[in-house]
């Protein structure tokens, strides 16, 4: 059935790790259309996983439209070809840093868009959750500085008056901040960055596309 070994997997979330080995087996046509797949006991054996990681991996293979469960028979190929997987879906299994440099490349065109559609609203957000970010910063308070932070950039991002850009960054921001809690210790990092902020938001009041890529990018990357 399944010739090459296979090693137990260790990432946090198992089900997604099965499903996804499983899926390149079917799609690079390994398996055939027709073929049944191993029963739940091989595919624990052979992943190094419980019987509910399993199952779930079967759930996410039916939903991309691979496999069918025939009740009492077992579960078969229907198609080596997925269908498109929704993005929050897609997200949700990304590794942190592609998904940390999308959302500095989406920060970066962002910002410049802000500072030529920005309105005097959407100003007196950004200047209130930057000065969140530095007091909570201050008071070493991580979640809460971690949440301004996000807030300071979306507030941007919703400056920029690009739906699309503004449903993006959101989506990215959501699935990013766990990762963000499990990396910062405390909140050095944001404190040292708050000058480069102040500068964004000020290229931004001041209309300055130009200027507002300029510090955009110095944010990505972390320069002074």
């Amino acid at each position: 059935m399944m010739n090459s070994p296979i090693l137990p997997l260790k990432r946090k979330n198992l089900a997604d790790e099965v499903a996804g080995r499983l899926q390149q087996l079917i799609c690079s046509s390994q398996y055939t259309i027709g073929q049944q797949l191993p029963t739940e006991p091989e595919l624990m054996q052979q992943f190094g996983v419980g019987r509910s990681t399993v199952r779930e991996a079967v759930r996410l293979l039916v939903n991309a439209g691979l496999v069918r469960v025939q009740q009492g028979l077992g579960t078969f190929i229907i198609s080596q070809q997925a269908m498109a997987e929704p993005l929050a879906q897609r997200l949700h299994r990304a590794h942190y840093q592609d998904l940390n440099e999308v959302r500095l490349l989406l920060e970066v065109k962002i910002a410049e868009k802000a500072a030529q559609n920005r309105t005097k609203e959407d100003l007196g957000k950004m200047k209130l959750y930057l000065k969140q970010r530095f007091e909570h910063g201050k008071a070493n308070n991580v979640e809460a500085c971690m949440q301004a932070d996000i807030n300071f950039h979306i507030s941007i991002a919703e400056a920029s008056k690009n739906e699309i850009m503004v449903d993006l960054y959101k989506t990215i921001a959501t699935h990013l901040k766990q990762s963000f809690s499990e990396r910062f210790a405390d909140t050095s990092t944001f404190l040292e960055t708050q000058h480069l902020h102040k500068s964004l938001l000020q290229s931004i009041a001041d209309k300055d596309p130009a200027q507002a890529l300029l510090w955009a990018t110095r944010i990505s990357t972390h320069t002074k």
